[in-house]
């Protein structure tokens, strides 16, 4: 993938030294410097939402959610261990609240506990899934990245954000029904 980052970079700046010589330089630090503003805005915004989940399970209200979906993901998860159950959900939480960065050591931890456990390989299946599919009930990181670039109306995404983000899941969840098979 650096290979062609390194080969589109080079043919863009041969092409602006060939052609366009004297706007290479201020073309190339304009760019590097709105780079520098996104980068500090999305950090900004998973800084605040990393910490929202964290004080999330410290105050146990992970564990309240956890039995919140419980009824939702038995449908989807064989999932008995109560530990494993509530990082799925944490796993799932920051997903649904589009902070997938947030979300990964939730996944690592939920895949960790997952591994010793029955339907270990159907389980890792569908944690993938829902994860692929990422219901985003609030997209974040995207409604971070339009009001960065002066959107004048970045919440108009949140309802076909979330709409697509179900469906993709719901025939991740039919898909995985149809074809992976309860393992033991």
């Amino acid at each position: 993938m650096n290979g062609i980052f390194l080969a589109i970079f080079l043919l863009c700046g041969g092409y602006f030294l060939i052609f366009n010589p004297a706007s290479f330089l201020s073309v190339l630090l304009g760019g590097g410097q709105k780079a520098a503003t996104l980068c500090l805005s999305l950090l900004a915004v998973y800084a605040v939402w990393s910490g929202f989940l964290n004080v999330l399970t410290k105050s146990g209200l992970g564990q309240k959610i956890s039995k919140l979906l419980h009824p939702l993901l038995k449908k989807i998860f064989f999932i008995e261990d109560k530990e494993a159950l509530e990082c799925v959900c944490m796993n799932l939480s920051a997903n649904l609240l589009g902070v997938s960065g947030a979300a990964t050591p939730f996944g690592i931890k939920a895949a960790e506990r997952l591994q010793g456990l029955p339907h270990a390989r159907y389980n890792h299946t569908a944690l993938f899934i829902l994860n692929c599919a990422g219901v985003q009930f609030l997209p974040t990181t995207a409604l971070a990245l339009l009001a960065a670039h002066g959107a004048q109306n970045s919440a108009f995404i949140i309802l076909p954000c979330f709409l697509a983000t179900l469906v993709n899941a719901t025939v991740g969840v039919i898909l995985l029904k149809i074809f992976v098979k309860k393992d033991k």
